[in-house]
């Protein structure tokens, strides 16, 4: 029985009772309001409510008493063995073992769907993330926002939503000057302009883009700085992408800036220009002194913001708003921005372009903001010169260590990182204790197949040991982790999960044999034991998974 079937069984028990308490009015409440919780001490029994003290005041009644009424009920329901009631009206409910148990080879059956839910389906959501400058390698600050984007994603598609990974490529603007006047000094062998980008990686560049255009320095003046420049953009940006490959984190657009600014081939307006139009059908769009302006106070924006000067050129905000509404016009209904911790002046800006747009600043755009990352004893990239870049994280760390260090941690709270303990091959390191666990349950089944122990019966009225209990109530948990951590965005909630059922594991392998003692026969509680090793291995995967780390068959 999972906790969406014990819920129906109480809302059935809930809505006769309701109905004598109060004739002709229906109950107000489906399966999915029930809130069930695994009790602290599991001698308390399997599954908790508080459902009766919550309806208590709507029905009219005592909150124990209906807790009993609703106890009384549950009594000749197939499945629950026991439903008591405790302090003020909470209920427990124990399953009988065969119940149960009977999820260990639901899971195994349901192989790489289970925990897939349909929590957010019919949403459409696009979920913008790391959008470095393509003026230079992406860095530590990237990485967290990397691992925890792409984990975010991976969490909405589980549970049904269809979402976009997408990176902003600002490629257009002063940034972009200074990046090609920066290549062009090196590919001359004249020092770093000022304001320019410094680093031995610029020299890189340099040398790439003279081997690609030996002549380069016989063009004219203005062509040799458009050629360093799109040459350069084209090699750090193939940089950028196979370091984000390497941390296992694809996008799905790879959206330019330089495509807002630029008219149709059929000359029809920009994109830009497009945005300025729409926005003033809106109402939100007013002219003054010359410039254009949107009224972005109406939505809680400190100041009103000019979209286009009086000199005729287009604002950072424009370039926004127009992303912003090309998002909507590529069928994405919600916007999720995931911004650093120096950004916090771009949530009421982003919000006043939903607004301005006809959209609601609430509900269709998410605005996250990280806070930094540190990692004890990390070095500043040679290359770079002044700072650590995602590549050396990787090379030292290791794609799994890295990523699932930072997604263990909500997003918004400062990390540092001890390197040391990550790269320990011990229980105290978090990733090796799961991923260690999965391998565990991979030689496990090797092991029993060896001895001749097969799934060919299963028999989940025998999983009666505690920790069997402790381990199937945690198995049972994960769809409704996956759907939560969906819901508020917070992969670290599957992280944690993981490293609990983890520890469950553990304990269950120390105190229940899946392979008999010496000359001991193979029995039926082998043989279904064998089924809860598997579904462990299969769940302790599918999280895996999620926070895009490996699961290990051998370690």
């Amino acid at each position: 029985m999972t906790p969406d079937t014990l819920a129906a069984a109480i809302l059935s028990v809930l809505v006769p009772i309701a109905e004598e308490r109060r004739p002709g009015e229906p109950l107000a409440l489906a399966a999915a309001d029930i809130v069930l919780e695994r009790p602290r001490n599991r001698e308390h029994g399997d599954w908790a409510t508080n459902v009766a003290m919550r309806l208590a005041k709507p029905l009219g009644a005592n909150p124990r008493d209906l807790a009993q009424q609703i106890a009384d009920g549950l009594a000749g329901v197939d499945g629950i063995a026991a439903a008591e009631v405790a302090g003020p009206g909470f209920l427990n409910v124990r399953l009988e073992a065969g119940a149960a148990g009977a999820l260990a080879k639901t899971i195994v059956e349901a192989g790489e769907a289970y925990g897939r839910n349909d929590s957010q389906a019919g949403r459409s959501i696009n979920v913008e993330f790391v959008s470095a400058n393509p003026t230079g390698p992406l860095h530590i600050a990237h990485t967290r926002w990397a691992a925890l984007g792409d984990a975010i994603v991976r969490l909405l598609l589980a549970s049904g939503a269809r979402a976009a990974r997408e990176y902003y490529i600002n490629d257009a603007g002063a940034q972009m000057e200074r990046f090609a006047q920066s290549v062009l000094a090196a590919a001359k062998g004249e020092p770093t302009p000022e304001g320019g980008y410094p680093g031995e990686y610029i020299a890189d560049l340099a040398h790439r883009v003279l081997a690609e255009r030996p002549d380069l320095l016989d063009l004219d003046p203005a062509e040799q700085l458009v050629t360093a420049r799109d040459l350069a953009y084209r090699f750090q940006l193939a940089e950028i992408q196979a370091s984000l490959a390497r941390f296992n984190v694809p996008f799905d657009v790879w959206f330019s800036e330089r495509t807002l600014h630029e008219a149709g081939p059929d000359g029809t307006p920009s994109l830009v220009d497009q945005a300025v139009d729409r926005l003033r059908l809106q109402g939100h769009v007013f002219d003054e002194d010359g410039a254009v302006w949107v009224r972005t106070t109406d939505f809680t924006d400190d100041k009103d913001r000019v979209i286009r000067r009086s000199n005729g050129e287009y604002t950072y905000f424009a370039a926004d708003a127009a992303y912003y509404l090309n998002k909507g016009d590529r069928g994405f209904e919600d916007k999720i921005y995931l911004l650093g911790a120096d950004h916090h002046g771009y949530v009421n800006r982003l919000k006043a372009v939903a607004g301005a747009a006809g959209e609601d600043p609430e509900r269709n755009i998410e605005v996250l903001i990280g806070q930094m990352v540190s990692i004890n004893g990390a070095r500043l990239s040679k290359r770079a010169g002044n700072i650590i870049e995602m590549d050396d994280l990787l090379d030292w760390l290791g794609t799994d260590a890295l990523r699932y260090s930072l997604e263990r941690s909500p997003a918004d709270s400062p990390l540092d990182l001890d390197p040391d303990l990550l790269r320990r091959r011990t229980n105290d390191n978090p990733v090796f204790y799961v991923q260690y666990a999965h391998a565990r349950t991979f030689n496990v089944a090797r092991n029993a197949g060896d001895a001749g122990v097969d799934r060919s019966v299963f028999a989940p009225e025998l999983l009666t040991h505690e920790t069997e209990s402790a381990l199937l109530g945690a198995l049972q948990e994960f769809p409704r982790i996956v759907a939560f951590a969906a819901e508020v965005r917070e992969p670290h909630r599957v992280a944690r999960y993981l490293e609990e059922l983890a520890g469950l594991y553990h304990r269950w392998y120390d105190n229940c044999r899946v392979i008999p003692l010496s000359d001991d026969p193979i029995e039926d509680v082998h043989r279904t034991r064998l089924w809860l090793n598997d579904a462990t291995g299969q769940v302790l995967r599918n999280g895996l998974d999620l926070l895009g780390v490996s699961a290990p068959e051998r370690m």
